[in-house]
């Protein structure tokens, strides 16, 4: 009687914990890039409250700030932090840039969950790739010294276009394995994540005649795609398993992906309506947490962006990427 007991509290236990597991692993799937290109947006502690009233528990930040980093202190959020790309010629040449950064962008703020340090967004030009790395290194380095290389991992965010030959997926392999090699090599050594850019709406606009908006926007259609014995029903599983083949490809099946950015606009350009957005971004959430077809477990994912940023140059689709308008109401109804 005793030991059924005993065995029935500890199944209990055990089923409690297998429940906050399950829940701490949806809720850690999604989170949101907050970009502040704007001259109407919400103060950060404004911000970082509509965080948590929503649910949202990560955030994006392009750059250290340190009123945001303060506002992010003690909420739980997890943080991926940008170094900026204007500061990796000095972080990758200056011995000590990358200490003294560490020490006035992480230390003094040991209230904040930081996750990931991008050292690098999109750098394209061969003069700014050729920092990345030594930069990185530069960053670990600081972040061991300081202790906090357990907990924080360092990586740098690319562009989908570093992968090639993407249909189908399979056939995805690294476009410049020079540019890409050494810097896999340093995420497996560390036990970082390779982050990733990844926008189905890019490739939606740039080739209507083949991409169906339906299988760009995660509605059900009658678009499916069969590549060794997987079947896709929608881009974004595509375009991600297409980067992990061409991590299989470059002999680094280990390093995990993060989805850093993906989203959709509500305005500005083709396909850009506020039903396609909340199409896209919906299903974006309910649907990570499930991987994709060929690693189907959680995918960690930031949605871009927080709020419509009114200052931002370029394609006018550029200014409406929001969930929220500036005024925290919602672009569209969204639920995390």
């Amino acid at each position: 009687m005793h030991q059924t007991q005993a065995q029935s509290q500890v199944r209990k236990k055990v089923a409690r914990m297998q429940s906050k597991h399950a829940l701490s692993l949806c809720v850690h799937s999604i989170g949101v890039c907050n970009g502040v290109i704007g001259n109407n947006l919400p103060a950060p502690s404004d911000v970082v409250k509509l965080y948590q009233t929503k649910g949202i528990d990560a955030m994006r930040i392009y750059a250290p700030e340190s009123n945001v980093l303060n506002a992010l202190s003690g909420t739980g959020i997890g943080l991926l932090m940008d170094v900026g790309n204007g500061a990796l010629t000095s972080l990758a040449n200056d011995p000590s840039a990358a200490p003294a950064w560490v020490k006035a962008n992480v230390q003094p703020f040991p209230g904040v969950s930081f996750r990931y340090i991008a050292v690098g967004n999109e750098v394209t030009d061969s003069a700014g790739q050729k920092t990345i790395l030594p930069a990185m290194k530069n960053i670990q380095a600081a972040l061991v010294a300081a202790g906090l290389s357990g907990s924080i991992k360092v990586s740098t965010s690319v562009r989908f276009d570093v992968v090639e030959n993407t249909s189908p997926p399979s056939n995805g392999v690294f476009a410049d394995t020079s540019f890409m090699g050494p810097i896999l090599e340093f995420l497996a050594s560390t036990g970082a994540p390779l982050l990733a850019n990844v926008y189905p709406y890019f490739a939606y606009k740039g080739d209507q005649q083949n991409i169906k908006l339906d299988f760009a926007t995660f509605v059900p259609g009658s678009t499916t795609v069969t590549d060794n014995g997987l079947t896709y029903t929608n881009l974004f599983d595509a375009m991600v398993d297409s980067i992990y083949a061409a991590l299989e490809k470059a002999g680094k099946p280990g390093v995990k992906v993060v989805i850093s950015e993906s989203g959709w606009p509500s305005a500005g350009g083709v396909g850009a309506t506020a039903q396609n957005a909340r199409a896209y971004n919906q299903g974006l959430i309910n649907h990570v947490r499930r991987g994709t077809p060929k690693k189907p477990s959680l995918l960690e994912t930031y949605i871009f962006a927080m709020f419509n940023e009114n200052q931002k140059t370029g394609d006018p689709t550029e200014n409406n990427f929001g969930l929220f308008n500036p005024d925290k109401s919602p672009a569209y109804s969204i639920t995390f």
